[in-house]
């Protein structure tokens, strides 16, 4: 079962609509960023020729600043316009430093302008198709150029698979290339689907994850209820668990199945696998009791150590919304590399 797409879907969709009506719309992207930057590479705004906005390159008084400085640049008409003189941006977050955005988070980030006219519309629509189908796709923006590349789609040029997350390179302050993967760029797979995992899906469906939830029991309520997994499947048995979840550098594995036996076969299933995360729902003690079994029974220790048993950072929860907020902490944290 198929459901929800990615977030930025809705960005494309907002651009495509605005070129087919004739208007021209200022695409502004986060091309790279460092230290307490709000805005994160990859973040997207567009700004229509009436001012309207959509999306957002990390808020403050230096989103407020370019919008300004966008919505001035589409007022004018095109033979006045003329080209983006400074097609890209550095936003340095600090009082008194050369590029100041008017903010002191310290950090800083680079934001790229590039305009888009009618003539782009097939690429926005390429992108907004990618995303809606959850087909691979990679945007490429330049001084010179605008394109979307999809697998079994258009490709131009050298490049015929989808880019890994994004790069961005500069050979002077107006010629640069920003290549970017579109859609998701994690992926969840949460084995059991009760309570805590519906939970935990709503959380998560939030940020760049894609869910793939698995579970063994059909017609369980919480399944049915479940309007936030990306997809969902239920399975005979979780022998064959390992067919259905691979590695993967950007995968996320969480296991809470209905109970001790069948958390062991998913584990033991599935140790041998690479994952960014690998966490399992339980108490202490029922933890340290699994970990000593699977040690007993010649798992590797170096092994058994990389999971997150018990799953979530240590916050006391209680309810399933309040353990999905720590698990999706710990996962988080371990995405953004403050802890292993």
């Amino acid at each position: 079962m198929t459901r929800k797409v990615s977030k930025d879907l809705d960005l494309w969709q907002f651009i495509a609509d605005r070129l087919a009506r004739g208007e021209n719309v200022l695409l502004l992207v986060v091309a790279e960023s460092s230290g307490s930057s709000p805005g994160r590479q990859g973040y997207k705004m567009a700004v229509g020729s009436d001012g309207e906005l959509f999306g957002s390159i990390g808020g403050g008084v230096m989103e407020v600043n370019l919008v300004n400085q966008s919505r001035h640049f589409l007022s004018k008409p095109p033979a006045e316009a003329g080209g983006l003189t400074q097609p890209i941006s550095e936003q340095v977050h600090q009082k008194h430093a050369q590029n100041s955005s008017g903010m002191i988070c310290s950090g800083r980030q680079t934001v790229i302008f590039k305009l888009l006219c009618p003539s782009d519309l097939a690429e926005v629509t390429r992108a907004a198709a990618a995303l809606e189908k959850q087909e691979n796709a990679a945007l490429e923006i330049s001084s010179a150029n605008f394109r979307v590349m999809t697998k079994g789609g258009r490709q131009s040029g050298s490049h015929t698979q989808p880019y890994t997350n994004a790069t961005f390179e500069t050979s002077s302050d107006t010629d640069f290339t920003y290549r970017e993967r579109l859609g998701f760029k994690n992926k969840l797979f949460l084995v059991g689907g009760g309570h805590c995992a519906l939970a935990l899906c709503e959380l998560l469906s939030r940020m760049d994850f894609r869910i793939h939830l698995f579970d063994d029991r059909p017609n369980l309520n919480t399944i049915e209820k479940n309007d936030f997994a990306h997809e969902i499947e239920i399975i005979e048995s979780y022998e064959s668990i390992a067919d259905v979840i691979p590695s993967g550098k950007d995968h996320y594995l969480v296991v809470m199945t209905l109970g001790y036996k069948s958390d062991e076969t998913v584990i033991k299933k599935l140790l041998d696998k690479d994952f960014k995360y690998f966490g399992v729902l339980g108490s202490r003690a029922k933890m340290a009791n699994l970990m000593k079994s699977l040690r007993d029974q010649g798992y590797p220790a170096d092994k058994l150590d990389r999971i997150h048993a018990p799953i979530g950072l240590p916050i006391n929860s209680q309810t399933p919304e309040e353990i999905a907020v720590s698990i999706a902490a710990e996962i988080i944290a371990v995405k953004n590399s403050a802890m292993r």
